[in-house]
């Protein structure tokens, strides 16, 4: 089964790195102090501080594993690569909301970066899915659990 292509900025890139090597070098000793703590503390099948700490430890450690296997499946998107006559990965997307006569601006990005609060959004979410392809002066309907939304693509550029 092949694995899962992760598209990544230089900046998305570096900010894993960055996660990994702290949850492998610093979060890792912090956990295993803690769980030395508390198995000092006795009978381990009530200790409450040894159940917090190995729940910690195997969450650090799924991270751990999410990161490394996002890094071995990276594509870094060279930014002087980007085109901005439609809308693609890494692009900014400036739009008008038609019903709410109200201006947006989305970065779309991969999974691994999106952050919708951010105005991140991924290219596999329904408004990056229904933008990735399509051209300033686009209207694009997308499905809404509110129903229907419609935007107008204003401009299209790269960081």
């Amino acid at each position: 089964m092949a694995s899962k292509q992760y598209v990544l900025t230089t900046e998305g890139l570096e900010k894993l790195e960055t996660e990994l090597d702290y949850l492998k070098s610093e979060k890792r000793q912090e956990i295993a102090e803690k769980i030395k703590e508390a198995r000092g503390q006795g009978d381990l099948s009530e200790n409450s501080e040894y159940d917090e700490a190995k729940n910690e430890q195997a969450q650090v450690e799924g991270r751990i594993a999410e990161l490394e296997n996002i890094l071995k499946n990276a594509q870094v998107l060279d930014q002087d690569d980007i085109d901005t006559k439609e809308v693609s990965i890494g692009c900014i997307v400036k739009v008008k909301n038609t019903a709410l006569k109200k201006d947006m601006e989305f970065e779309i990005c991969g999974s691994a970066e999106s952050d919708p609060a951010l105005g991140r959004i991924s290219d596999e979410s329904p408004v990056g899915r229904a933008l990735l392809g399509k051209k300033v002066n686009n209207k694009v309907v997308i499905e809404t659990p509110a129903g229907e939304m419609t935007l107008k693509i204003l401009s299209i550029t790269r960081k």
